[in-house]
């Protein structure tokens, strides 16, 4: 989907987190959702999200469907929820086919992973080429080397077709000479018949009986040379025939027995996908987990019963204790309802628990990624034993031909070989026909007539061959001529591997230096004391992958303050205060979203739970963030808006 800039878009909700139906119309440019917690803001944020095209928001707790309708100039866009079992399904015709750039990238909640993993300290190189399809680009490389292994191939047979060139053109010569010299010798002995067919004075039909006898002499001479050119050809098809058996029988005997068999290989692959789908399902389980609790803990839940079975005075009297609010006895100041066991916890308690649960599901993620690459390299080893051993089925159906053809050629040089003996037989016999012929100078005639018949066949020869050699030249000389437009090709096609080899290289280059420069540029606007720079180091450290060694690339986030004295220290992200932290993540997401030009894809920047950083810095955030996508929609409280210029359009109730 192209972005296209429109003035204003119309959002209309139903269902969606706790939302029962709402209307927002959001302007080009900055719109903050200003507003206490548990006022739905989130809950608009995910329902925008869902009608962009992202899967990462929630069904109203008492609602079995919902819907997200986006107005975007003259396109409408929707987004179902349907609720089946434990799940959502969703469907529509959103406005974003893929969004896992924007979920990445733009819709900057606070459980994005890519705020997130600055937080926790994660691989932030995983995080931006996520969405790089590299096993297509490793795909195309290998095509690539194909290609240009063929165009090789064909631009060195083209070399060495020039290379004979100038020997075909001097043999040219050499026959063509040959030819004239044959054509002058078999004009003189012709004038000599002539002179001897005058001297013989004999009647005409005797004169016509001695020529024929020439003339059948001359056929069977014809004939002759025709079955031992058809002998040499079949010899030299036998030479071929047996070169590629014993190629064929090395091929073979040269097969060594696999230590495994493709169908075991294809029993673990099965297994481990077994153990992939499971991992898959329990991540999901995980991801809904941590979901639901983030929104019960910022309060975008829709309420639920937390009080004990058969307690019913004890919880209607806890919710007329706990105010107006459904959500106010789930949210006091230190100390919170746990919505599965309705005790009473510490909030920091149910913190770090969502923190072991994000830690687990980082494992699990990491676990999958591991398995994925066993699976690959399994697949793999399947199909390169699949691919010898049909290789040697190829070679042992070849091999059976082979000897067919071999039979079949050495029983056609028998034949050959016999019918030769027999016309050498048949021109002995004509020859001694024609001498029987008495005829004054018939002897001198009929040598004459012999040498005249060899020099014709001479000069058949020449001119086959001369033609042969002549369509060998133009076949050259067209070739060259091509050879020109094969080295552009493979030109094109060596471009074409530098640069699927390096963009990857690229777009992490790119990435570093969108985030030091944005993270310079944002430190010096938000003034933090003590910290001089935050910067990514993009470096190559050996991994092994299974049984292999492989170079993968990190990125190292670095940290540097100043001591009272003035001098530089690097310090470790664990000491970053939770608004320098935030505005971290923050601006990796952007870096994100540069990179991926994600702009060209979705025109939103979303932005939630800013509570860490103080209202100053949020509205310098806030400004400079503005200037990278057409609509900024941003959830603050109200002490924070306050801080914001009036231009921004501001929505104060969600409805």
């Amino acid at each position: 989907m192209v972005q296209t800039s429109q003035s204003v878009v119309r959002v209309d909700v139903r269902n969606v987190g706790g939302i029962d139906e709402a209307s927002v119309t959001l302007p080009e440019g900055v719109s903050v959702l200003a507003g206490r917690n548990a006022t739905n803001r989130t809950s608009f944020l995910q329902a925008l999200m869902a009608g962009l095209g992202s899967r990462r928001s929630s069904l109203k707790g008492d609602a079995d469907e919902g819907a997200v309708t986006l107005e975007v100039g003259d396109e409408t866009y929707t987004r179902t929820l349907t609720r089946r079992g434990d799940s959502v399904a969703f469907g529509g015709d959103p406005y974003l086919d893929d969004p896992e750039l924007a979920d990445l990238f733009a819709f900057l909640l606070e459980n994005n992973e890519a705020r997130r993993a600055v937080a926790r300290g994660d691989d932030l190189q995983e995080i931006i080429m996520r969405p790089i399809d590299t096993d297509s680009i490793d795909a195309e490389i290998r095509e690539c080397k194909q290609e240009r292994s063929e165009i090789e191939s064909e631009i060195d047979r083209l070399d060495g077709l020039e290379r004979d060139l100038p020997e075909l053109e001097a043999e040219l010569r050499e026959k063509r000479s040959a030819l004239d010299d044959a054509e002058a010798e078999l004009e003189a002995v012709r004038e000599e018949l002539n002179d001897l067919d005058a001297g013989v004075e004999e009647s005409r039909t005797r004169k016509r009986e001695l020529e024929e006898a020439f003339q059948r002499v001359r056929d069977a001479r014809s004939e002759l040379d025709d079955l031992e050119f058809d002998l040499e050809t079949e010899r030299s098809t036998l030479t071929e025939l047996k070169a590629e058996r014993d190629e064929l029988r090395q091929t073979i005997e040269s097969a060594q027995e696999p230590e495994e068999s493709p169908d075991q290989l294809a029993g673990r692959v099965d297994e481990l996908r077994r153990r992939q789908r499971s991992l898959d399902d329990a991540i999901n389980e995980l991801g809904s987990v941590i979901n639901f609790n983030e929104d019960m803990l910022d309060g975008s839940a829709p309420a639920i019963d937390v009080g004990r079975s058969g307690d019913g005075a004890a919880d209607a009297d806890g919710a007329s204790r706990a105010g107006d609010s459904p959500t106010d006895a789930l949210t006091g100041d230190d100390r919170t309802t746990c919505w599965t066991c309705g005790s009473e916890v510490e909030t920091e308690q149910i913190e770090t628990t969502l923190d072991r649960l994000r830690d687990l599901r980082s494992e699990r993620l990491d676990e999958r990624s591991s398995l994925r690459s066993e699976i690959q390299e399994l697949t793999d080893r399947q199909s390169a034993l699949r691919e010898a051993e049909r290789e040697v089925e190829r070679a042992e159906e070849r091999l059976d031909t082979v000897h067919s053809e071999i039979e079949a050629t050495e029983s056609r040089i028998a034949d050959l070989e016999s019918r030769i003996e027999s016309k050498e037989s048949d021109i002995e016999e004509l020859e001694a026909e024609a001498e029987s012929i008495d005829v004054d100078g018939h002897n001198e005639a009929l040598e004459r007539h012999r040498e005249a018949n060899e020099i014709e066949l001479r000069i058949g020869r020449l001119e086959d061959e001369i033609e042969e050699i002549e369509a060998q030249i133009d076949e050259r000389e067209e070739a060259i001529e091509r050879r020109e437009d094969l080295e552009a090709e493979r030109e094109a096609v060596a471009d074409r591997l530098t640069e699927l080899r390096t963009r990857v290289d690229r777009l992490e280059e790119s990435a570093v230096e969108e985030f030091n420069e944005h993270m310079a540029t944002v430190l010096d606007i938000l003034e933090y004391e003590n910290l001089d720079r935050i910067w990514i180091e993009r470096r190559e450290t050996d991994v092994r992958e299974g049984r292999q060694k492989v170079t993968q690339t990190r990125f190292d986030l670095h940290i540097v303050r100043s001591s009272p004295d003035g001098a530089a220290y690097e310090d470790t992200v664990d000491h970053l205060s939770e608004s320098e932290r935030e505005v971290t993540g923050l601006v990796f997401a952007l870096a994100g979203y540069l990179v991926h030009d994600v702009h060209e894809t979705v025109p939103f920047i979303i932005l939630d739970s800013l509570e860490a950083i103080d209202s100053d810095r949020i509205a310098r955030v806030v400004d400079y963030f503005r200037d990278h996508a057409d609509y900024l929609v941003a959830a603050l409280l109200p002490e924070d808006a306050a801080a914001l210029p009036d231009e921004y359009a501001y929505v104060e109730q969600i409805e």
